[in-house]
């Protein structure tokens, strides 16, 4: 199911926009680790970016390609289980939108898409949009105006 909804994002992509034949993306590491996983189950994460385009900008998502597409909803919820708020608050997200295809050799396809997700917590005015790759990798960090949990 999972592969007939990515088909069917992708082939709506290539419909309304082409697929760059250039990749965009700035901040793939394919020599990259998965972080070490909590108790819990969450990422364990150490940083938090100071580039304010980590994660907001589609150039510069969030790589969590360190599974089989097909499994990477797994670390979707690691990642987004490792982040509070700026004073710790829980935070919730949701998957809002894909976009932004682009030349990928981890996918037999031979692309992949972004997804896009709105993070929200309590005291926060608007959501935060932030970009999730789940086919290349890279250092997986907490974005700027995040905090993370405590082991």
């Amino acid at each position: 199911m999972k592969k007939y909804i990515f088909l069917t994002a992708l082939v709506m992509a290539v419909t309304t926009s082409c697929i760059s034949t250039k990749l965009t993306i700035k901040n793939i590491d394919d020599k990259a680790r998965m972080p070490a996983l909590s108790k819990e189950k969450t990422f364990v994460l150490t940083k938090i970016s100071k580039d304010a385009k980590y994660a907001y900008d589609p150039d510069y998502p969030v790589n969590l390609g360190f599974l089989p597409v097909q499994n990477a909803d797994v670390n979707i919820k690691r990642y987004f289980g490792a982040l509070t708020g700026p004073a710790g608050q829980e935070i919730s997200y949701e998957r809002i939108d894909s976009c932004c295809p682009f030349p990928s050799e981890k996918n037999n396809m031979g692309a992949g898409i972004l997804d896009i997700y709105e993070v929200t917590w309590q005291g926060l005015k608007e959501p935060k949009r932030i970009y999730i790759n789940l086919y290349e990798r890279g250092e997986i960090i907490a974005p700027s105006g995040f905090g993370i949990k405590k082991y």
